[in-house]
């Protein structure tokens, strides 16, 4: 069951033929993360993950597992079901998404407990409250190389801090502080994204998509920082994902609020803004998942438009996002099957 939820992943990213894009946006005391996600299908819900709750890694068979209990409340976005989430933000406003990374290449088996690398974001949002956190956890836990999609990600926390994570030649790579010259990230190595741009600019017009992509984002959040505007940050954040998107294949544009810790978003199914503040979420476990479908059509507030997530939902979730994703990829029934019946293994810690 474990070696086949990894595979699962595999086949869904292996095939993923499009680009995602990520910024950190720093401006007089506040912090907002956008991200662009692109695919062939805007399927997915917003989950409400509480704290306290007990869970173990999915890990592959062979492999040691971990056991923890969510210290964090978190919303994270979520195609395939609950527990693995493309990215998300906790209440304590650490943020961390993923992007496809080719480079990729995660650690050998050690003595270090395993996970998948969808299930390495829950796991950060659950545990850390800071980006050092979240590089400390590498001496703990890694991403099994068990049939693991290759990605990167960037992460930022409520101090301000950002940082690209990334695992080449088996080695966690971290760029931060003085060595993250833009926090912004695509779908290329960040040393050779910047190393491009300060050879040939930011307005260049470049071949690769990728690094044409990180060149805009890298510009626009320069110009937010050194000139005066009049646009809120949260519109000026939004207004970079437009200019780095992807045509019909961008799905979902999402803007973290880390200052006011406030998730906004718009999808291409759903034009109008959708907004949830954290103030009005209940983290508390009571072994109900609350969820949202993308789809739905409502605008502004949606905190009282949650309802229960059930088994069925959730099996119906990743079987929707692997029909609508066919022409792409081909998904094992058996393998939707074990990953919708993860929800159950998760449960509220009473002591």
């Amino acid at each position: 069951m474990r070696k086949a939820l990894a595979l699962f992943f595999l086949i869904l990213y292996s095939s993923f033929l499009y680009a995602c894009s990520t910024f950190l946006l720093k401006k007089d005391g506040q912090l907002v993360f956008g991200r662009n996600y692109d695919w062939v299908t805007g399927n997915g819900a917003v989950m409400i993950n509480a704290r306290g709750v007990k869970k173990t890694s999915f890990t592959p068979v062979g492999e040691k597992a971990i056991t923890w209990i969510s210290k964090c409340g978190s919303i994270t976005f979520n195609q395939f079901g609950k527990e693995f989430p493309h990215g998300g933000m906790n209440e304590k406003g650490l943020v961390v998404e993923l992007m496809w990374l080719t480079e990729t290449t995660y650690p050998r088996a050690d003595q270090r407990a395993a996970m998948n690398e969808l299930q390495w974001i829950q796991y950060q949002l659950d545990n850390c409250t800071t980006v050092s956190e979240v590089i400390a956890t590498d001496s703990a836990i890694r991403i099994s190389r068990d049939n693991a999609a290759p990605l990167h990600y960037l992460v930022a926390d409520a101090n301000g801090n950002a940082a690209t994570i990334e695992f080449i030649n088996g080695k966690m790579k971290v760029h931060s502080g003085k060595d993250l010259s833009n926090p912004v990230l695509t779908n290329t190595v960040y040393e050779e994204a910047e190393r491009q741009v300060s050879l040939h600019g930011s307005s260049n017009g470049y071949s690769d998509n990728s690094v044409e992509r990180f060149a805009t984002a890298c510009r626009m959040v320069q110009d937010f920082q050194t000139t005066t505007t009049n646009k809120p940050i949260v519109d000026y954040a939004f207004s970079i994902l437009d200019n780095v998107a992807q045509g019909s294949y961008t799905k979902w544009r999402i803007v973290y609020d880390i200052t006011n810790k406030q998730v906004h978003f718009v999808t291409q199914d759903a034009q109008q803004r959708k907004s949830i503040s954290f103030k009005n979420v209940d983290f508390t476990c009571n072994n109900s998942t609350l969820y949202y479908p993308l789809q739905r059509q409502q605008k502004g507030d949606i905190a009282t438009y949650f309802a229960p997530l059930s088994f069925q939902q959730n099996k119906e979730l990743i079987e929707q996002s692997a029909r609508e994703s066919k022409k792409n990829i081909d998904i094992p029934e058996a393998s939707i099957s074990q990953a919708a019946a993860y929800f159950k293994t998760i449960q509220c810690d009473h002591k």
